[in-house]
């Protein structure tokens, strides 16, 4: 349906339309509907030239399709590569990841009014919960007093198998940002990735700690 429309001369009625795929009006109307709410179809109205309600016809939208093939792992993968190639990947990929965290945090700061630095459990729970919101599956395990999270997925697994050298000091720089970001007197040291195949760890240490 969408490729009659692209082709059409002009704008469509939906009996032309059901017509010309031979099916029901019905069907195409539904088919319509659901074009029209991705964006990839409009609806408009033929000049009126004669008594009564102009008929209501269809078009395809112009422009790139919105619900078109998408590569993101291959835009991650040039990036990767583009980072990995600079003489500090390590470093690079650090500072690019705590510019990510201090973005991610900023919505948890009222610009309004100036910020208390937050207590140290509280950090570690904010920490926590932009992880759990990024997709890192965040653990800590009850009742214990390690300073550390456990990470129990990552939301680019193939990427950071191929490329830890970039992809783990992004994700340490995501916390260390954020952590910044907020004031507060915890941040997180180190990552250690894939301790275990199922486990990356955060290690937390005071700011100012030894």
């Amino acid at each position: 349906m969408l490729r009659l429309l692209r082709d059409a001369a002009g704008p469509m009625a939906v009996a032309e339309i059901a017509e010309r795929l031979d099916i029901h009006v019905n069907t195409a109307r539904f088919h319509l509907e659901s074009l029209v709410s991705n964006g990839q179809v409009e609806r408009t109205t033929a000049d009126p030239g004669s008594p009564g309600r102009p008929p209501q016809l269809f078009q395809a939208v112009r422009g790139m399709d919105p619900m078109g093939t998408r590569h993101f792992r291959v835009l991650a993968e040039v990036l990767a590569e583009a980072i990995a190639a600079d003489p500090d990947p390590s470093g690079r990929a650090l500072e690019a990841g705590r510019s990510w965290g201090r973005h991610q945090a900023s919505p948890v700061t009222d610009a309004t009014e100036p910020a208390e630095a937050p207590e140290p459990g509280e950090s570690v729970e904010r920490l926590m919960h932009m992880l759990d919101e990024l997709g890192f599956a965040p653990e800590r395990a009850p009742g214990s007093d390690r300073p550390q999270i456990d990470l129990r997925q990552c939301p680019f697994l193939e990427l950071a198998v191929s490329r830890s050298d970039v992809v783990c000091p992004v994700h340490l720089g995501l916390m260390q940002g954020a952590m910044q970001s907020w004031g507060s007197p915890v941040t997180v040291e180190r990552l250690d990735p894939f301790v275990q195949p199922d486990l990356c760890v955060a290690h937390l240490t005071s700011i100012g700690a030894s």
